[in-house]
């Protein structure tokens, strides 16, 4: 729950605070907590086999959008 801004101390109109009443150490994150795993360098099948079959279904919609527009003319 957020404290109330009416007793919170060092606390000007407006939300802001005065020079001064922020710890000027606070904590940090840096760097990462593990090390990343190592990535290759090719493009797995999964992608290839996903990028064929998104090809397919745009070629396959725009085959019959072009049918469809044809028909009604």
């Amino acid at each position: 729950m957020d404290p109330d801004p009416y007793t919170t101390p060092d606390l000007e109109p407006g939300g802001g605070v005065p020079p001064g009443s922020t710890p000027p150490e606070s904590g940090q994150t840096s760097g990462l907590s593990a090390p990343e795993p190592s990535t290759s360098h090719h493009f797995p099948g999964t992608g290839v086999v996903a990028v064929i079959v998104t090809v397919l279904l745009v070629v396959l919609f725009t085959a019959v959008a072009v049918g469809i527009i044809v028909s009604m003319i």
